[in-house]
């Protein structure tokens, strides 16, 4: 019976053109068979297959079971631009993480035993500065090649076809979908469908997955694809589609790329974003990694997030309206930093601290902001010997008006003052008109601090106004200004 049903693959097999699709329950009942005769006589094999040397409802549970990564969004060297501008910046640290995170992935894959992994898009930032970007990708395929691992990826906007001017030889263990149309690569090992395309250009409006093909009945079908879905904040809207109509292809599972922020749109079948596998900025935060996939006999599969991430992004808010000194407001940011550093488990911390809060200590704070900052800084350096980076500190608490303090100013002249504040940060223009003219100052800043001083942006004198507010009422109320 059973040569008999492997006959009947052979001529299916023929039928399809010899690719498409190959049945493998008959593969895996004799596989299943021959590991319990070896293990009943302590025999081992070495078949392509995991040796096999241990009980037999062990070696069952390992023949009817596969593994594989789900990635996306690497963006290998992105160059993170302006991070010299950063005061204590890690920089090339930084840089070299997403080298790091795509060495954690392939030693998770390894690690694992997984049969695959899928990229989907985005393994690169655009065209290389150098090979040695590409080299870099090449040595860890051939590392995944060396555990018999494949690995099958398409390209999304960011490493679109007409935007890479550079391209190395990949390892034969390699699948890079073409771009023309979706295309269908099977696994027979694990009896796998993977379909998938890449884009051909930078913008693709459509939606691709309406031309993936029918799924392959008996197999486990993947849908690699670079999307938006149906629309992410701050994402270009590049092919579109909805849940409902990738349901429709009948896949077991969609591999999904683009969306840095690691979402699960649908659990049966199983869709989602993985997110990227470094976060590169403040407002990519949070764990960053892959998908591992877990597909079982009856082809239902299990998702767990691993973390890949070697610098860790967080923003942080720290509420200091109940604190009644300078002291308070520290502790409180000290123990913030603590908490994120921890959380991080080890690896560099990039942190943007906000200070927030409605506080009577609020013009002391902005009158002394540049040393609140470096005293802040400091704590950061003491909790995480060096590994936490702040690579902003924004001052944004308020003044508490149920406060009062004493000034030795008579109240008609305070209030004539504050009202000329108000007036000026309503409208920043009132500057000109008093006659201020900055631009002789401007001309003798040095080149590399002129983006630093937006006189243009309305938001940014209002912040500098409030600070000029501040520093006065502190010497108004005969308190002493540290600079």
């Amino acid at each position: 019976m059973l040569a008999n049903s492997l006959e009947k693959n052979r001529v299916k097999k023929r039928a399809t053109g010899g690719t498409d699709f190959i049945p493998v329950r008959p593969k895996i009942i004799w596989l299943s068979l021959s590991s319990l005769f070896a293990n009943s006589y302590g025999l081992r094999r070495t078949d392509g297959y995991h040796p096999i040397d241990v009980s037999p409802l062990s070696a069952l549970s390992e023949i009817f079971m596969f593994k594989f990564i789900h990635a996306a969004d690497i963006h290998l060297d992105s160059p993170l631009r302006g991070l010299e501008r950063y005061e204590g910046a890690p920089v090339q640290r930084i840089r070299d993480a997403s080298r790091i995170a795509l060495e954690n992935m392939v030693a998770l894959a390894i690690g694992e035993n997984v049969s695959f992994v899928l990229i989907a898009g985005d393994l690169y930032d655009g065209d290389w500065r150098e090979f040695r970007t590409g080299l870099h990708f090449v040595q860890q395929a051939v590392k995944l090649r060396d555990a018999g691992i494949r690995v099958f990826m398409i390209a999304g906007n960011h490493d679109a076809a007409n935007r890479m001017t550079k391209s190395l030889t990949l390892p034969e263990n390699v699948t890079f979908f073409k771009s023309d149309a979706p295309h269908t690569v099977t696994i027979e090992s694990v009896d796998v469908a993977v379909h998938g395309q890449s884009f051909p250009t930078v913008a693709v409006t459509e939606d691709l997955s309406l031309a993936y093909p029918a799924a392959i009945g008996g197999a486990f079908n993947i849908g690699l694809l670079h999307t938006c879905g149906n629309g992410r904040e701050g994402h270009e809207r590049y092919a579109p589609c909805s849940v409902d109509g990738l349901k429709l292809k009948g896949y077991d599972y969609w591999a999904l790329g683009h969306v840095h922020t690691r979402e699960t749109l649908s659990e049966k079948p199983f869709i989602a974003f993985p997110g990227n596998i470094q976060g590169r900025h403040a407002r990519e935060t949070g764990p960053k990694g892959c998908l591992l996939v877990t597909v079982d006999d009856t082809q239902a599969c299990s998702v767990e997030f691993r973390p890949l991430d070697v610098v860790r992004w967080e923003v942080a808010h720290v509420d200091v309206s109940n604190s009644v000194s300078m002291e308070e407001v520290l502790n409180s940011c000290s123990t913030e930093i603590e908490k994120a550093y921890r959380a991080a488990e080890g690896r560099i911390l990039a942190m943007r601290l906000v200070v927030t809060g409605k506080t009577s200590l609020h013009d002391s704070i902005l009158a002394r902001r540049h040393s609140v900052a470096n005293e802040i800084r400091s704590i950061a350096t003491d909790v995480g010997s060096g590994d936490v980076w702040l690579e902003k500190i924004k001052l944004a608490t308020e003044a508490n008006s149920t406060v009062t303090v004493s000034s030795v100013v008579p109240d008609e002249a305070l209030n004539e003052i504050l009202t000329l504040f108000r007036d000026t940060e309503a409208d920043p223009a009132i500057l000109l008109n008093l006659g201020v003219d900055l631009s002789d100052a401007m001309k003798k800043l040095p080149a590399e601090l002129k983006d630093s001083v937006p006189m243009e942006n309305a938001d940014w004198l209002r912040s500098v106004i409030d600070e000029a507010q501040s520093r006065l009422l502190q010497a108004l109320h005969g308190k002493e200004i540290e600079v």
